[in-house]
């Protein structure tokens, strides 16, 4: 399997455990362009930048974790993936942030990996690297499999519907039986919403 993580070194946990909140990208971080190849297309959605500066500013690690099969179904390249990501803390940085570490998960759904979200292994993975503790952590996502993926792992699950696809979403919740603790319109209000809660 290619490698998953992408972390930025700067941002690692200096000592001990630390609260994070996990976060989808397609669709939570910049807008669902059904598999983006070129890093040039990327935009981030209003309220990003400030709910990850939010976060951090609480003491806790903002650590992407997102499903790519577009590597497995030969759609774009690792080194692709790596450079959105490149590309999202680059604009990130503009406001002074940025992503702590990027995992994806490159298999396809019929691949029947344990690293595709809703599975855990990701998760797992950066509890491991980067020293997370779940008591305290979340995750913020847009699709049913994100709140899955957190309600497994027993994470505060906020749900961030894309605008325009929040019938589907609510389908999809109803489908996988899961109930997200939280439903906001954007992540900097899911991030408030996180915080406010403890």
């Amino acid at each position: 399997m290619p490698d998953a993580t992408s972390p930025q070194p700067s941002r690692l946990p200096r000592a001990g455990a630390r609260r994070a909140v996990y976060v989808d990208r397609d669709g939570t971080i910049n807008p669902d362009l059904r598999y983006l190849k070129d890093a040039d297309r990327l935009e981030v959605f209003r309220g990003v930048v400030e709910a990850v500066r939010l976060l951090h500013s609480h003491g806790y690690l903002v650590v992407c974790v997102t499903n790519q099969s577009g590597i497995e179904r030969g759609f774009y390249s690792v080194e692709d993936v790596v450079r959105i990501h490149r590309r999202v803390n680059e604009i990130l940085g503009v406001g002074g942030t940025a992503i702590d570490a990027f995992y994806y998960c490159p298999h396809a759904p019929e691949t029947g990996c344990r690293c595709r979200k809703p599975g855990t292994e990701l998760f797992e993975r950066a509890e491991q690297e980067l020293g997370i503790v779940r008591p305290g952590s979340a995750i913020i996502g847009d699709r049913g499999l994100d709140m899955e993926a957190g309600d497994r792992l027993g994470l505060l699950t906020a749900l961030v519907p894309s605008p325009g696809h929040e019938d589907e979403v609510h389908r999809e919740l109803s489908g996988r039986r899961v109930r997200p603790d939280i439903e906001a319109p954007t992540m900097r209000a899911a991030a408030a919403r996180i915080l406010a809660i403890g």
